[in-house]
């Protein structure tokens, strides 16, 4: 496994419009993107867009609202009723190796690759495996 770049931070939120509020309002968002529906992972989602060096893309934090309340989000602020960080995405150029690499060093990769928020395949690695942070491994989305 070679770390790749960061793509965005998870953040579990009871109430998605308060947060791109506060993003904007208090943290001086001005690229946040409009909400959506991910409705195989049951959350309202959107990206705030933070600036990288030089005109790049910064990492992003991606706002996470539970549309069910036995969604895998929905579950975790049952136990952070504020919300808060829920994962750490990283970006891999293929996917399929990534798991069978995350296997092989006995990790836990739960479930299957599957589409995310990006339009890219992922799968999340066990938070116990992983210095305690639930881990969001992204295949790169082409044209980056």
């Amino acid at each position: 496994m070679k770390l790749g770049r960061m793509n965005h931070i998870g953040v579990a939120t009871p109430d998605l419009d308060a947060s791109i509020a506060f993003y904007r309002d208090v943290m001086g968002a001005t690229d946040i993107t409009e909400p959506f529906v991910l409705d195989s992972q049951k959350v309202r989602v959107c990206f705030v867009n933070t600036p990288g060096e030089g005109g790049t893309a910064g990492t992003q934090v991606e706002l996470l609202q539970p549309t069910q309340a036995d969604s895998a989000v929905g579950k975790w602020l049952e136990k952070n009723p504020l919300g808060g960080q829920h994962h750490i995405c990283f970006e891999v150029p293929d996917i399929h190796a990534a798991k069978a690499e995350f296997e092989a060093m006995g990790k836990r990769v739960l479930g299957e690759p599957r589409i995310g928020a990006h339009g890219t395949l992922i799968f999340f690695v066990h938070p116990k495996d992983m210095g305690g942070m639930l881990t969001e491994i992204m295949e790169t989305p082409k044209g980056h």
